[in-house]
């Protein structure tokens, strides 16, 4: 098969489209012919070394963790699936003609939905509903979404909402025009100083972004409030002994993914796709993306 194969760590550059041995399912895998993949942050980290600590790549090797597609074969004891469904997940080496996953990780297409349009949903969606899972957020609820118009941050904001909290987007000021059409309830610029000091108390948070706008934040959560996030915790939050923090680090999981695989298929979630280019252009993709690109970048097989 043809795959983006990564010999040694560093920039675009090292992403080479050529020849890797075709992948065999396992007991309890499917083999899944690749439509269509996307770009994620943890792609181009792991690409440039920054997370070998804990994810490192086997040289030569692959990358990339959402993939849509068919199913091409099924391993020994695998149910539920036939040759040819179409199929998307959180996997591993995705950046491939073909890749292998887990079958319990896999989850069909929502008829309705675009396969290619599909695979920028995986990491994505399953990362904000797990933020939001992780702040224990209840009906009627304020929970702060920062990063709001993100990926992440939409999803977020989306099963927020599903579970009847008040939900405040947390965006840049330049981003509050966009930010009222992704189904929060409030917009506040967190650039703001001021508008940050005007907030009211809030029952969570789910960052996206970290950084100085998570130190100002925190300080926001009231006594027994939840700070989420994906990124880590606020560099203060040793200040804070009252509010528990929670580090999020994203796992596949079906049942969420066919679930905002259909709120997207009916509109309800929008997660913008950017760019489509072919597999062969990822390092194109990839520098693209780490220049902040708005929307995702999908690679099509």
């Amino acid at each position: 098969m043809k795959a983006i194969v990564v010999h040694e760590y560093g920039g675009p550059e090292e992403l080479k489209f050529e020849e890797y041995p075709d992948p065999v399912p396992g007991p309890g895998e499917v083999l899944v012919r690749v439509a269509a993949t996307s770009v994620n942050p943890i792609d181009y980290k792991r690409r440039a070394g920054l997370m070998n600590d804990y994810y490192p790549i086997q040289f030569p090797g692959l990358i990339g963790v959402d993939v849509a597609g068919t199913v091409a074969k099924i391993g020994a004891g695998v149910e539920g699936f036939s040759v040819g469904e179409q199929v998307f997940a959180m996997a591993a080496d995705t950046y491939a003609e073909l890749c292998v996953v887990k079958a319990a990780n896999l989850a069909n297409v929502p008829k309705g939905l675009d396969l290619i349009k599909a695979a920028a949903l995986p990491q994505v969606t399953t990362a904000g509903n797990q933020l939001i899972a992780a702040t224990e957020t209840k009906a009627d609820q304020t929970v702060l979404v920062v990063g709001a118009v993100g990926s992440v941050g939409r999803s977020a904001v989306f099963a927020a909402k599903q579970r009847g909290a008040f939900v405040i987007a947390g965006v840049l000021r330049s981003q509050k025009d966009e930010a009222k059409n992704i189904g929060a309830d409030q917009a506040v610029a967190t650039d703001d100083d001021d508008a940050i000091a005007n907030l009211p108390a809030l029952d969570a948070v789910a960052d996206t972004v970290d950084g100085r706008t998570a130190e100002k934040l925190i300080a926001k959560i009231r006594q027994g409030g939840v700070f989420a996030s994906v990124l880590g915790a606020p560099q203060n939050a040793a200040k804070y002994p009252f509010v528990k923090v929670v580090s999020v680090i994203t796992k596949p999981d079906r049942r969420t993914l066919e679930f905002m695989g259909e709120a997207a298929r009916d509109g309800k979630l929008v997660i913008p796709v950017s760019r489509e280019l072919p597999l062969s252009q990822a390092a194109e993709a990839q520098a693209a993306a780490e220049k902040g690109s708005i929307g995702k970048i999908l690679l099509l097989a």
